[in-house]
């Protein structure tokens, strides 16, 4: 095949690739570069689109898990997220179910637990859904 093909695959490829963002095809990118190289010593189709496939799996299974494993962090905390694992104390009881409201760094949260915590209890927040927290009694 002429290098022409490769060249005009690896432009479709890297613009599907910055539309997608999805570290697929950019191994597809490289590996059509590698057969542009090999297409201009070699004009062979079998050699050429064995090159293309082999090398673009290889990459693929090789580098893109460390790739996904840096670009893309699944644990991004926040100063909300910050709270959680934090002790608090309660400010307005909290009955089983029930909104109450507990004090963490300085500020009023509502709180809800699975227990009952009357106002004076420590607790320790376990995690936040939406606006309130989910908190358990501290036993220390």
């Amino acid at each position: 095949m002429n290098w022409f093909f490769w060249l005009g695959l690896v432009i479709i490829l890297a613009i599907v690739e910055l539309e997608t963002v999805n570290l697929l095809t950019i191994w597809f990118v490289l590996s059509g570069i590698v057969t542009i190289f090999v297409s201009y010593f070699w004009n062979n189709i079998v050699i050429e689109v064995s090159t293309f496939i082999i090398l673009g799996i290889f990459f693929l299974i090789t580098t893109r898990p460390l790739f996904k494993k840096y670009l893309h962090k699944k644990d991004i905390r926040t100063n909300l997220d910050q709270v959680v694992g934090m002790k608090g104390v309660v400010t307005e009881s909290i009955k089983k179910g029930i909104v109450g409201e507990v004090k963490v760094a300085g500020k009023k949260w509502s709180a809800i637990s699975q227990e009952n915590l009357k106002v004076g209890d420590y607790c320790i927040i376990e995690e936040i859904k939406g606006v309130k927290l989910i908190v358990r009694k501290d036993v220390d």
